[in-house]
């Protein structure tokens, strides 16, 4: 049986953060993430900040410029909008729902992915059935309020050699240490405020992806 579900592509994966965004909103960020050149962007926004009719509707037209750019488009936590819209994935942390219920929610064809924080989790994601896996915090972050501490390079290290996975790279990754990043093999890589809070973001994701390349 074969599925239409995508993959995780290298690059960079914007995530959407509209409290460090420099008073724009989500849609005008993610036309200049889009415009910039990122290769996946998730949907970051959490109930008790935003009504969930809203985030509803910016999701769907957030859908509408990913699929017409050919964005992967990833919702995180909630999978109701993520079915609703018909995104091409969810992401999920490790007290969220688990992903084995995830995956009966939405299917073969939609893709999944977990934080991850040690070898364990990783191993543990691998069998749970995810797509991909977040590798992180690298760095100390403030972006999220429940993170843990920074896990360093050597849980990158280990996930660049063990990993059956995709994975990206997370967590406090600036445009001046993404290329420590690159140099340990990471092919994929997440940063928020450094791109939602840049002055400009297109020209932002473009000298990330300069970096990386």
């Amino acid at each position: 049986m074969t599925t239409t579900k995508p993959i995780l592509p290298a690059g960079i994966y914007g995530i959407t953060a509209e409290k460090f965004s420099r008073g724009r909103d989500n849609i005008e960020v993610v036309q200049a993430m889009i415009a910039g050149g990122v290769r996946v962007i998730q949907y970051r926004e959490k109930k008790h900040r935003k009504a969930a009719r809203d985030m509803l509707a910016e999701c769907r037209r957030i859908r509408a410029l990913t699929r017409k750019a050919g964005v992967v488009f990833i919702v995180n936590d909630e999978v109701d909008i993520a079915l609703l819209v018909d995104a091409d994935g969810v992401h999920v942390g490790q007290d969220d729902l688990p992903v084995p219920e995830v995956r009966r929610l939405l299917g073969p064809d939609k893709i999944i992915g977990l934080s991850t924080h040690s070898p364990e989790q990783l191993r543990q994601a691998e069998a749970l059935g995810a797509d991909y896996i977040g590798v992180g915090p690298i760095y100390a972050t403030q972006t999220k309020e429940d993170v843990c501490a920074p896990v360093g390079f050597d849980y990158l290290d280990y996930a660049v050699k063990n990993a059956v996975l995709p994975f990206v790279a997370i967590g406090g990754i600036k445009l001046h240490n993404i290329d420590a990043i690159v140099k340990r093999g990471a092919r994929t890589i997440c940063l928020v405020t450094e791109i939602v809070g840049a002055k400009d973001i297109a020209r932002m994701v473009t000298e990330l992806n300069r970096a990386i390349i």
